[in-house]
């Protein structure tokens, strides 16, 4: 067992055991680890933008993009971390997206002998830009930090654009339909920020995050498009089965059959390629049909 992670377990046992380090502060700087784990499907895609990715030695689930993370090891789900799982790589540091969980398991991770950098997470242009720039100061290559935001910033100039004079859609993103509900988007999230960035119209907005819809919401929030996000492990349903929802059904979206359906780590990641992925967006909701933003998902 490599002596780092002998070092980083004794600091665990500690902190379980109650002896919590006081006073540490978060690293910033990690332009000389060589064994990094990236924790965060856009922080990923920006280590991979730079040409760092030989210094990657883990990332979690939601590292999707591009198709090589696939021969990394997943450490696991960004929201369901186990310190163990993590530091079975024997990382020399470790880079997380803000949101990452449990706390529990943040807070042993920013304890323990491995220096994590924390990036903040937002659903706008300028959360992406900022993204590039704090991840290039922290691995020491701002230079290549500096022209992936020159060529990000480009692309969103080019989705603004593209978005002038279109007729803005009411859009209604459904996370699932389990059951008969609606898991619908409320505000604060990167299916809502990806919306607005289209000049569309977010039609749920009385609430934060996720939640399930009683079917008198659906109806009166009238959507013009249903989004749907694709999943990996080919359990989608039908645009059929979907429009067989009653309620959904007595829509404006039920009634002419405008389904959209996306890739997740395309549109909803904020990295790299948002701003072209909004852009399909954009065009696919002025086409006024049914149709996909993104390749289908890969599954593992």
């Amino acid at each position: 067992m490599p002596a780092r992670f002998t070092r980083a377990l004794g600091a665990l046992v500690l902190l379980f055991a109650g002896c919590a380090a006081a006073g540490a502060e978060e690293a910033t700087d990690i332009s000389n680890a060589e064994r990094i784990v990236s924790v965060g499907g856009s922080l990923t895609e920006i280590i991979y933008a730079f040409g760092e990715e030989d210094r990657l030695v883990g990332r979690d689930t939601t590292s999707v993009f591009p198709p090589a993370v696939f021969e990394l090891p997943d450490v696991g789900y960004m929201r369901q971390l186990s310190p163990e799982g993590v530091l079975s790589v024997d990382p020399d540091a470790i880079i997380m997206i803000e949101g990452s969980g449990p706390p529990e398991a943040v807070d042993v991770l920013t304890k323990a002998t491995v220096p994590v950098v924390t990036v903040p997470e937002g659903y706008d242009g300028d959360s992406i830009l900022q993204k590039i720039r704090m991840l290039g100061a922290a691995l020491g290559v701002e230079d290549k930090a500096a022209q992936l935001a020159e060529r990000v910033k480009a692309d969103l100039a080019a989705t603004e654009q593209a978005r002038k004079g279109t007729e803005p859609k009411r859009v209604l993103f459904a996370l699932s339909l389990q059951g008969g509900k609606v898991m619908a988007s409320g505000t604060g999230t990167a299916a809502n920020g990806a919306i607005e960035m289209a000049g569309a119209e977010n039609v749920i907005t009385g609430f934060q995050g996720y939640k399930q819809l009683t079917d008198e919401a659906v109806i009166e929030a009238a959507p013009d498009v249903i989004l749907l996000m694709e999943r990996s492990d080919g359990g989608n349903q039908s645009n059929e089965d979907v429009l067989s929802n009653p309620a959904l059904a007595q829509t404006p979206a039920g009634r002419t059959g405008r389904i959209v359906r996306v890739n997740g780590a395309y549109l909803l990641n904020f990295g790299p390629r948002t701003a072209t992925a909004v852009r399909d967006l954009v065009e696919v909701l002025a086409a006024d049909r049914s149709a996909r933003v993104g390749e289908p998902p890969r599954s593992e």
